[in-house]
């Protein structure tokens, strides 16, 4: 988009735009999301910036009203392979937080500088800019929903001192922690200092329509005793889940039903430094930075899908919420997967309802009885071979998918399109699928729910036994 199309994105109040970019006002000082309510400022006073990090870096506050810092998150990064969009991804997952950014760069397989440099370069803000927007945006939603000491809210949202936190939130918000909270407090009542036992209570943003029946159908139609569970009837489901994260472990739940752009959430973390961890992981499972607009206009211009996209606006391609359970679930299937949590899987120290493990790590399956496939796989996973992590490199985690014993091309692809969230993967080798570039997957989805819809034409080419018995384990989940 050049500056003239922002411009009349911003002046249109269009959503769609929505963490595709952000405008500041430099009399106001203050920038936006392309829908803010507010009065469209002139042009000669915006700035457009490609990120909320690069509109902090030069100085402009969080507006009050469309608080732009709460927006899906750009779906180039879904599309894009290259380091930046493999960065931004493991920014997103925490990696900065956790390791630094020599720890990016490491991960990365370039220099410190070099990544400093192409980040810069497109966004407008390093990884160091791009994790402090992050920080920033997790201690308003603590210091809005919970009633945790501020103190315990500066370190569970990554920042390194009280200090820092403050002055942070100060700059970007252009109030105290104190004045965050005080907005929300009497909103929220007695259901905010409830927090630590209620979990954190969340909003999860996503842009345009979103066809979560679809969505909620997948995950009920695979999941594994244990760590997974659904509630209520379709429109008005819950789906549950356990998480392994960095610093421990976490349940989280997710409405099928909603009353606006967003899916409603709720975390429950031993240590609350995941919470930024988990809110990537479920953004990726429920695939929430997808462009439905840009989706479904170029599928609905082939003939087979049209009636599919129009039936179904905003249909997803979820991924996952663990990489690497995904893979392992992908070889070996629900019913073992479920086998293996109940020997290998760590247990809750407070099971919540039929939620009570832990999906095993690779470590303890490396060296389980069972299939070799399995600890191949496994022994892979445990020692980096097979990297499966948000920033991974997508061809060469398929190749080494494809080195290992019980992985052909299909489960490959499965795990390609599911575990690493790549938009354009054909799993099943549809014919013409070609002209559904760059949301191959998302054509997948559709002629996936023409054929379960009994349609006669829709037939899948002949696959060799193997992949056949696996066709049914393209609907699982994590």
């Amino acid at each position: 988009m050049d500056e003239r199309t922002r411009y009349e994105a911003v002046s249109s109040r269009d959503a769609r735009f929505d963490g595709a970019f952000f405008f500041a006002v430099e009399t106001t000082g203050i920038y936006c999301r392309p829908s803010c309510p507010a009065v469209t400022p002139r042009r000669k006073n915006v700035r457009f910036f490609p990120t909320a990090a690069a509109a902090q870096g030069h100085g402009f506050r969080a507006c009050r009203r469309c608080r732009p810092d709460a927006v899906p998150g750009s779906a180039d990064w879904n599309v894009r392979a290259d380091v930046v969009g493999r960065a931004v991804r493991m920014i997103g997952d925490g990696v900065v937080d956790r390791e630094g950014v020599p720890g990016l760069a490491r991960r990365l397989g370039y220099s410190a500088r070099q990544v400093q440099r192409q980040l810069n370069a497109e966004l407008g803000a390093g990884p160091v800019a791009l994790a402090r927007a992050q920080r920033a945006h997790t201690a308003r939603v603590l210091l809005q929903t919970t009633g945790l000491p501020v103190t315990e809210i500066a370190f569970a949202s990554g920042f390194a001192s009280v200090r820092q936190f403050n002055d942070t939130v100060r700059q970007i918000y252009a109030r105290t922690p104190s004045a965050l909270r005080a907005e929300a407090a009497t909103g929220l009542g007695a259901a905010v200092r409830e927090a630590r036992t209620t979990g954190v209570p969340l909003r999860l943003a996503h842009r345009g329509p979103y066809a979560a029946r679809e969505v909620f159908d997948l995950l009920a139609g695979a999941m594994v005793d244990r760590v997974e569970e659904m509630a209520g009837e379709p429109g008005a489901r819950t789906y549950r889940r356990t998480l392994r994260l960095p610093y421990g472990s976490g349940i989280v739940a997710v409405d099928e039903r909603s009353a606006g752009p967003w899916l409603d959430a709720r975390i429950h973390l031993t240590d609350l430094r995941d919470l930024t961890t988990a809110v990537q992981r479920l953004r990726r499972l429920f695939d929430l930075d997808a462009d439905p607009y840009a989706v479904d206009e170029r599928l609905a211009a082939d003939p087979l899908l049209a009636p599919g996209v129009a039936a179904r606006p905003g249909l997803r391609s979820p991924g996952t919420a663990d990489p690497e359970e995904f893979a392992v679930r992908t070889l070996v299937g629900e019913a073992a997967a479920g086998r293996l949590v109940e020997a290998y899987g760590k247990v809750l120290d407070v099971p919540c309802g039929g939620l009570t493990h832990v999906f095993p790590e690779p470590g303890a399956l490396a060296g389980a009885p069972e299939a070799p496939e399995l600890r191949a796989l496994a022994a892979a996973l445990a020692e980096g071979e097979v990297r499966l992590d948000a920033g991974a490199d997508r061809e060469e985690a398929e190749r080494a998918l494809l080195r290992l014993p019980g992985f052909g091309p299909a489960r490959a692809a499965l795990v390609r399109m599911r575990a690493l969230g790549d938009p354009d993967v054909d799993p099943e080798r549809w014919p013409g699928a070609e002209c559904w570039r760059p949301w191959r997957s998302y054509g997948a989805r559709h002629l996936e729910l023409l054929r379960r819809d009994a349609q006669p034409q829709i037939t899948a080419p002949s696959q060799p036994p193997a992949t056949s018995r696996h066709a049914k384990s393209s609907t699982s989940t994590e």
